[in-house]
C-alpha cells in the first residue's frame, strides 16, 4: 500500500473539525443514477444522512413526476434537517423532463412556487439551497432523446435554427438571407407546435422571474438557474440574457445563472457542507495545452473557464493561483483545438495516444507525486471518458492516486460534478475516495466510452423488439450482456478490484444512454493513506412541522 505524504504547504488537508451537517434533505430533478444515487453517494461518504424522496415520486422519461406528493413528502421530512437541497423543477413541474412537457397552467405553477416562501417562513433557520432550469434547446429531434414533446422529433432541427436566428436578431441583426430563412422556418414549423413549445417556455420564464424575486427577498440561502443544453445562439441563451439583465442587483453570493443543470445537486450539497464547516475551499485550475480555458464546449454557450468559475462559486469555493494552497487541483482535459467530440467517435480509442494525452498524464503524475489533491475533469469528449487519457493514467498507476474524476455527459456536467465532489474528499477516508472513483470509472470510462458502443452494435443479435433509445423487450438481455462485458473490461483494466464479478446493470430510463451499475460491497480497496475522518455532528435538532400548502 502506498502512503501518500503531503507537503507542508498542504497541511490544510489534515483532519477537520466535525461538520454541523448531519442530515440533508435532497430532492433531485429526476431518478437517473447521476441525479440521485451517485450524487447522494458522495455526501454519504462524509457520514451525512441524505434523505431522498421514494423513487416512485421522482420523475423519469415517461413519468413526469408528482409535484403535489413531493410537497407532502417534504412537509413530513423536514424535521431534524440541517439543510435542504431542492430541485425547483421537481417541486413545480414534477421533474426536469416534466418542465419541458407539462400542461400545467401558469396560475398553478405560481401557486406552487409560493410554497417556497411558506417553507422559509416555517423553517427560517433551515439553510435552503434551490436549483432550477432555463429550458433547453436541443439541436435536433435525435438530440432531444424523446424528452421533448413528440413534434420535436420531426421539427427539432427547424425549431432550434429558428431560435438561433431570433436570438441573433436581437444581438447583431440578421442579413437579408437570414431574414428570409427565419420567415420560411416560421411557415414550415406547424403553428400549433411552435405555439405549444414557446408557450411552455413563457411559463418557465415567468416562474424563473418569480424565483429570482424570491431570491432577492432572501427566501433562499442560494438559488441557481441552469442553462440546460444550449448554444451561443439559441432560445435558452436568449432567455438567459434577459434573466441576467433582470437580476443585475443580485450578487453571486446569493444567486447565479450558469451553464449546465445535472451537476447542480452535487454543487449545492457541497456548498451546504462547506458553509457548515465555515470554510471556503480553494481550487487551482490547470488545463491541457492548446485552447484550454478558452474552449467553448458542445452543449454550452460560454468558455469552459467561465463555467468552472461559476461552479466553484456555487460550491462555496474560490479559484486561486497559488498551487501550494489548493484544496483541489482541478486538471481539465481539453482538446488542443478547443473542440468537443462524442465518446462514440472512432477517434476515441486507447491505441492512438495523442501527444496531448501523454502531456496531460505526465502533468497529473507530477502533481500527484508532489502530494497535491488532484481532480480530473475529462471533457475532451462528451458523454464519456477519453480512452487515450485513461490508458495513459492506467499505465502510470495514477487511477487511484487522484482524488476525484468525472467524464460523463456534457463538459459542464463533468466539471461541476468533479468540483463539487472533489473539494469534499478532504473530509473522507481513503477507501471512500477510492469507491467514488470506482463509480465514475465504471460509468464514464468502462460503460459510456466502451461497453455502451459495443452492445449498441450487437442489439440486432438479441431477440425481441427494442433499440438503443427504447430497449423494451431487449432490456433485460441488454442488462445481462452489459454486466458481463463491464466485468471483463474492469477485470482487465482495474485488476485490483476482485468484487467486480458482482456487477449488475439495469436501464431505469429504458434506453442505453445511461445505466445503473450496481456492485457488491468493497472491502479491500485502500491505495493511499488519508487521515481525515467522516463528518459527524451533535447539533440541536428542530422539532417542528408546518404546512407548506
Amino acid at each position: 500500500m502506498m502512503v501518500m505524504v503531503l507537503p507542508a504547504a498542504s497541511a490544510r488537508h489534515k483532519e477537520k473539525e466535525p461538520s454541523a451537517v448531519q442530515k440533508i434533505i435532497y430532492v433531485p430533478h429526476d431518478n437517473r443514477p447521476i441525479s440521485n444515487k451517485q450524487t447522494t453517494e458522495v455526501a454519504k461518504k462524509l457520514g451525512v444522512e441524505v434523505v431522498v424522496p421514494p423513487d416512485k415520486l421522482l420523475g423519469d422519461r415517461q413519468n413526469l413526476g408528482h409535484p403535489e406528493e413531493l410537497w407532502s413528502w417534504l412537509e413530513d421530512n423536514l424535521d431534524d434537517a440541517d439543510a435542504a437541497v431542492i430541485s425547483s423543477d421537481s417541486m413545480l413541474y414534477g421533474s426536469l423532463v416534466g418542465s419541458r412537457k407539462h400542461n400545467c397552467s401558469e396560475t398553478e405553477l405560481l401557486t406552487r412556487t409560493e410554497r417556497f416562501r411558506k417553507l422559509h417562513q416555517a423553517y427560517p433557520k433551515l439553510p435552503l439551497y434551490v436549483f432550477g432550469s432555463i429550458m433547453r434547446t436541443p439541436k435536433s429531434g435525435e438530440a432531444s432523446g424523446r424528452e421533448e414533446p413528440d413534434y420535436y422529433r420531426s421539427y427539432g432541427s427547424d425549431i432550434f435554427r429558428y431560435t438561433v436566428l431570433k436570438d441573433k436578431e436581437e444581438l447583431t441583426g440578421l442579413t437579408k438571407r437570414e431574414q428570409k430563412e427565419a420567415a420560411f422556418l416560421q411557415k414550415l414549423i406547424p403553428s400549433a407546435d411552435l405555439k405549444d413549445w414557446l408557450g411552455r417556455r413563457k411559463k418557465n420564464y415567468s416562474i424563473n422571474e418569480k424565483l429570482i424575486r424570491m431570491a432577492r427577498e432572501d427566501t433562499f440561502n442560494y438559488l441557481i438557474l441552469g442553462r440546460d443544453d444550449n448554444a451561443p445562439y439559441s432560445q435558452t441563451h436568449k432567455e438567459s440574457r434577459h434573466l441576467i439583465a433582470e437580476s443585475q442587483d443580485l450578487d453571486k453570493a446569493r444567486f447565479q445563472i450558469m451553464a449546465g443543470i445535472d451537476e447542480m445537486g452535487m454543487l449545492l450539497i457541497s456548498r451546504a457542507v462547506n458553509i457548515a464547516h465555515g470554510e471556503m475551499p480553494s481550487v487551482y485550475v490547470k488545463y491541457n495545452w492548446g485552447r484550454g480555458a478558452n474552449t467553448v464546449p458542445a452543449y454550452s454557450d460560454e468558455k469552459i473557464s467561465d463555467s468552472i468559475r461559476s461552479a466553484v462559486t456555487a460550491a462555496y469555493g474560490s479559484i486561486i493561483t497559488d498551487l501550494a494552497k489548493a484544496d483541489l487541483v482541478l486538471m481539465v482535459n481539453t482538446d488542443t483545438q478547443g473542440k468537443t467530440y462524442e465518446a462514440n467517435d472512432p477517434s476515441n480509442d486507447s491505441v492512438s495516444a495523442r501527444h496531448s494525452s501523454v502531456y496531460f498524464a505526465e502533468l497529473v503524475k507530477e502533481y500527484v507525486e508532489k502530494g497535491y489533491p488532484v481532480g480530473i475533469a475529462d471533457i475532451l469528449y462528451a458523454n464519456g471518458a477519453d480512452n487515450a487519457l485513461m490508458e495513459e493514467l492506467k499505465n502510470r498507476d495514477l487511477l487511484f492516486k487522484i482524488r476525484a474524476y468525472a467524464g460523463w455527459n456534457t463538459a459542464t456536467n463533468s466539471t461541476g460534478f468533479v468540483i463539487g465532489a472533489g473539494i469534499l474528499t478532504k473530509y473522507m477516508k481513503a477507501e471512500d475516495i477510492d469507491e467514488l472513483l470506482l463509480t465514475r470509472y465504471l460509468d464514464d470510462w468502462v460503460y459510456q466510452s466502451n461497453i455502451r458502443n459495443t452492445v449498441q452494435r450487437q442489439l440486432s443479435w438479441l431477440r425481441g423488439e427494442g433499440y438503443y433509445g427504447s430497449l423494451d423487450e431487449k432490456r433485460k438481455a441488454v442488462g445481462v450482456r452489459t454486466s458481463q462485458m463491464i466485468s471483463r473490461f474492469a477485470e482487465k483494466n482495474l485488476p485490483k478490484f476482485k468484487s467486480l464479478e458482482e456487477i449488475q446493470v439495469t436501464f431505469p430510463w429504458n434506453r442505453m444512454f445511461e445505466a445503473d451499475i450496481e456492485r457488491s460491497e468493497h472491502k479491500e480497496i485502500h491505495f493511499f493513506q488519508n487521515t481525515v475522518q467522516p463528518v459527524k455532528s451533535d447539533v440541536k435538532k428542530r422539532k417542528k412541522k408546518a404546512s407548506l400548502r
